[in-house]
């Protein structure tokens, strides 16, 4: 199966953020702060940069973004709006570091739950970054007391639609995810959970070390 083909049909209604990037950005944007990055070393690469909207919205505030996304309406929408950024079509299942090279940033947000291969995807962005660089990796939280309370609910079929083109295909725990970066080779990896109180929280912010 090649999964670059298989997402490259995701689309987007407008280049816009959307509202998941209402609690998703400002998390993103502090955590990046905190890094404390030398002006000289405030290059981005995203990692499923889909309509560009996040892209546009970091280099508004400085940085230097590279992006890449399968989804070809995605590509198409963010190079009208935001011809200046380098944002092109692609995908984690490439040899993304021959082509851009290495940086000491990379951030994907709300992807991994939608890739074939996570483990691949990971190790894309692991060869992308330089030795000590930071990945910032967002997706939806899933957790003991939230999955119980969809079941009592009746809200699991809705969660876990199968019904949506292109969707959620797998569920990431802070464990199951932890597991992965640390497989793959990260090391000082912290989570956040962001959108609601903890333990009902809408995503997750995986930050993890090279």
């Amino acid at each position: 199966m090649d999964g670059q083909k298989e997402i490259s049909g995701y689309t987007y209604e407008n280049s816009d953020l959307n509202d998941s990037h209402r609690f998703l950005l400002p998390a993103l944007v502090d955590i990046l702060n905190s890094l404390n990055l030398d002006p000289a070393e405030n290059r981005i690469f995203e990692v499923g940069c889909g309509n560009g909207s996040v892209a546009h919205a970091l280099s508004r505030l400085g940085y230097d973004i590279t992006g890449v996304d399968p989804s070809e309406q995605g590509i198409a929408q963010a190079n009208l709006q935001y011809p200046e950024l380098k944002l092109y079509k692609g995908s984690a299942y490439e040899d993304l570091v021959a082509i851009y090279g290495q940086f000491p940033i990379v951030i994907s947000l709300e992807v991994i739950e939608h890739v074939y291969s996570p483990r691949k995807y990971v190790k894309t962005i692991f060869n992308l970054l330089k030795e000590g660089g930071v990945t910032i990796i967002s997706t939806p939280y899933h957790g003991y007391i939230k999955n119980l309370l969809l079941a009592v609910s009746n809200k699991m079929d809705n969660h876990f639609t199968v019904l949506w083109d292109h969707g959620h295909i797998k569920f990431w725990s802070i464990q199951t995810l932890a597991a992965l970066l640390q497989e793959t080779g990260f090391r000082e990896i912290m989570f956040k959970r962001i959108g609601r109180i903890p333990p009902l929280a809408k995503s997750m912010i995986a930050v993890a070390r090279k």
